[in-house]
């Protein structure tokens, strides 16, 4: 059964940090690109970063760039979003995803909220 279970959302002032974790089983996780996508209320859902397999390739939203680091580390089958400088637009549901030619999962989802 596969299983992308995303952890670390909360609240957090704006200038502040996050680290997001999301832990897959049930399927080759070091053969999936991940990413971590996020969706606002009323908003379409957005991708926010990227990493390929093997770690040596990421891709980041303009917006996010230099704030947001993706990592993963396939021994332990998770997948990181460090964010920091966190601003009120950031909030959202984070979601993490996995992606190999045409298959995809989704996770659940964590809630991330920055306000004072």
């Amino acid at each position: 059964q596969v299983q992308l279970v995303e952890s670390g959302g909360g609240l957090v002032q704006p200038g502040g940090s996050l680290r997001l974790s999301c832990a897959a089983s049930g399927f080759t996780f070091s053969s999936y690109a991940m990413s971590w996508y996020r969706q606002a209320p009323g908003k379409e859902r957005e991708l926010v970063a990227r990493i390929f397999s093997s770690g040596a390739i990421t891709n980041y939203a303009d917006s996010m760039k230099g704030r947001f680091t993706i990592s993963r580390d396939n021994a332990k089958n998770t997948v990181y979003l460090q964010m920091n400088s966190l601003k009120p637009e950031d909030t959202a549901v984070y979601y993490c995803n996995a992606k190999r030619y045409w298959t995809e999962y989704w996770g659940q989802g964590t809630q991330v909220t920055v306000s004072s």
